[in-house]
């Protein structure tokens, strides 16, 4: 299954892929720099920002700034990924940025329930700004 991340809320998106994997299927998240994480700017930039100041460099915890390990780590979140068959599902989860050669030609799935456009609000952020502001270096 390939599912399109543009406009998708990231939680919403991951407890969907966290279901399907764990009933094991194949996953493929494809733009993921394109989802969004609802509420206050601001406020969803202190606490990622928060999260690079808990910690050593060496002992963690240690924060993903690419899009597609961001938003894996936040499916990982979603995941018994302790026991056998919860780091089977989450080896079957596969995120990228942007559309890999590989999946150009092939029909990607969006979520309906999770789209941006449900909100009563305007208020979310792209992964991809959150990611730029701990440090990604994203062309």
């Amino acid at each position: 299954m390939i599912i399109d991340a543009s406009n998708l809320i990231l939680g919403r998106m991951g407890s969907f892929v966290a279901k399907k994997a764990l009933l094991g299927e194949k996953i493929e998240i494809i733009n993921c720099e394109s989802a969004v994480i609802t509420g206050n700017r601001h406020q969803i930039f202190g606490v990622y920002e928060g999260y690079l100041q808990r910690g050593t460099h060496s002992k963690g915890p240690f924060v993903y700034r690419m899009p597609d390990r961001f938003v894996k780590r936040a499916i990982r979140g979603m995941l018994p990924y302790k026991t056998e068959r919860g780091r089977a599902a989450f080896k079957s989860i596969k995120c990228y940025v942007g559309i890999p050669e590989t999946l150009k030609n092939k029909n990607a799935e969006t979520i309906k329930s999770a789209d941006v456009s449900k909100l009563p609000n305007l208020k979310y952020t792209k992964v991809k700004d959150i990611c730029i502001r701990i440090g990604a270096k994203i062309r």
